[in-house]
């Protein structure tokens, strides 16, 4: 009896998922880690003090600088208000960014991830407090290698302690550009804040301190799509990261190397490019997901040509057609002249002219609107003495942080007169002022009366500041009436 066939073992299925091992980076000085440094502090200073800035609005709105108002529905940002009605220009910022992050793809490959990106700031930060509390990483190795004991469980729960801190702070900085910041702070404190509030700092500080104290370089590899994106935008003519390895290989020691100078490259196997990458690759196999573009590896291969005596270089920002140009002996081109070739040039036009079309916009805008919806059941009534009524709910829009008297006109539609629920209709006329609120839309529901006979036909709302502005905003409206029928 022939035995049944066995199943192909699971082991040699592929797998799409590597076990995280630790990645102990080791501190390097150099030109690009001061430029992380300086775009992380003001990326966390930006983050953390934008809440508390003040902007003088005048008495009738919110004072603080940056402030997403979901109750009144109102985006502040400095001497900027975006009403809903104006959600174009939110929709233009998401569309800058997202042309933005193809725009710096393709002038300098992942320069955003290796920089500015939250997980990449949030996780260096964390890497500097593994630093300060297990040392440098051999320190760090061996205390990962030692057995637990109370040292070792002293230092991670220190550790642990500052994460928190810092991840609290994050989720707590996150409330206050939704409610006014020092408000929010007192009652958070107080206990007496919204169960939102507690529950979005509660869940932001969990995210926070799990994705930068304990998944890293993972939240990189595997849950962030924007790599693959950014794969499939790379080519031969993009500026990234690169390891020159017709100069480096065949890698030797120093010792090596001057005992046959034909027979080795510049690259000595130190692997201090590896060890202070902070995702743990190694750049000498070429470009690969994790690779962030953060060039701490050019830091540190660069200090060590000045040691040895060899031209900085081996691991530079080039593209791969440049460096095939290097390899057959021709200078290297200058970085900026790579940086604008025709489609980094093409994103930059496209995305400065919607910037530009945006500022217009902001600068041209009215404080002034005017919505009009008309009633559609009835569509008209007849009145006792033969006149045909139309009734519409209108909405005047006063935008500006201080009230003003507004005139509400009627143009076209002869022998019209209208009136609101808080007049008579005696004092029905084609002109009525009412004083909208500051920064407020104030309902209105508007009567218009025509005499007997009047056809059906269009017409015009406008509306009109009286004050030394003289805004106007006009709506075309519909008036019915039997003609239709007929």
């Amino acid at each position: 009896m022939n035995s049944p066939i066995k199943p192909p073992s699971a082991d040699h299925s592929p797998s799409l998922f590597a076990k995280r091992e630790p990645v102990f980076n080791k501190a390097v000085n150099g030109k690009f880690r001061r430029l992380k440094w300086a775009v992380m502090a003001v990326c966390l200073a930006v983050y953390w003090i934008t809440p508390w800035l003040r902007w003088d609005r005048g008495p009738y709105a919110p004072d603080q600088a940056v402030l997403i108002d979901l109750a009144s529905r109102r985006f502040y940002m400095f001497s900027i208000e975006i009403w809903p009605h104006e959600f174009y220009f939110v929709a233009g910022l998401l569309i800058m960014a997202g042309i933005g992050l193809f725009l710096v793809t393709s002038a300098v490959g992942r320069a955003w991830c290796g920089y500015a990106c939250p997980q990449t700031v949030w996780t260096d930060l964390f890497q500097h407090v593994d630093r300060l509390v297990d040392g440098d990483r051999n320190a760090r190795m061996r205390l990962q290698k030692a057995p637990w004991g109370p040292a070792k469980i002293a230092r991670r729960l220190l550790k642990w302690a500052i994460y928190l801190v810092i991840s609290f702070a994050t989720g707590g900085t996150w409330i206050f550009y939704f409610a006014d910041a020092p408000t929010l702070h007192q009652a958070f404190w107080s206990g007496s804040a919204a169960p939102v509030a507690y529950a979005t700092v509660f869940v932001l500080t969990m995210t926070t301190f799990v994705l930068g104290g304990f998944m890293r370089e993972q939240v990189c590899i595997y849950m962030c799509p924007w790599p693959r994106i950014q794969t499939a935008m790379l080519d031969e003519k993009s500026l990234i990261v690169t390891y020159k390895d017709w100069r480096g290989e065949r890698r030797g020691s120093v010792k090596k190397k001057e005992r046959d100078p034909q027979a080795f490259g510049d690259c000595i196997d130190c692997n201090q490019c590896v060890a202070v990458c902070p995702t743990g690759i190694d750049i000498r196999e070429g470009p690969q997901v994790g690779c962030i573009t953060c060039a701490l590896c050019i830091d540190a291969c660069d200090k060590v040509m000045d040691e040895i005596g060899r031209p900085r270089g081996l691991i530079d920002y080039a593209t791969l057609e440049d460096s095939e140009r290097e390899k057959a002996g021709q200078p290297p081109t200058r970085h900026l002249k790579l940086i604008w070739r025709p489609r980094t040039l093409l994103y930059f036009a496209v995305w400065s002219s919607i910037g530009l079309a945006m500022l217009f916009l902001l600068g041209t805008r009215v404080h002034t609107g005017l919505t009009v919806a008309k009633d559609r059941n009835p569509p008209y009534i007849v009145l006792s003495d033969g006149s045909i009524r139309n009734a519409y709910t209108l909405r005047l829009r006063n935008m500006e942080s201080r009230p003003r008297t507004m005139e509400l006109t009627i143009e076209g539609l002869p022998g019209a007169r209208m009136w609101g629920d808080d007049m008579p209709r005696e004092n029905a006329a084609r002109v009525l002022r009412r004083t909208v609120a500051a920064d407020s839309t104030q309902p209105m529901r508007a009567y218009v009366a025509v005499p007997p006979g009047t056809e059906p036909q269009d017409f015009i709302f406008t509306l009109r500041s009286l004050d030394e502005q003289r805004e106007s905003d006009s709506v075309e409206a519909r008036f019915d009436g039997p003609g239709e029928d007929q």
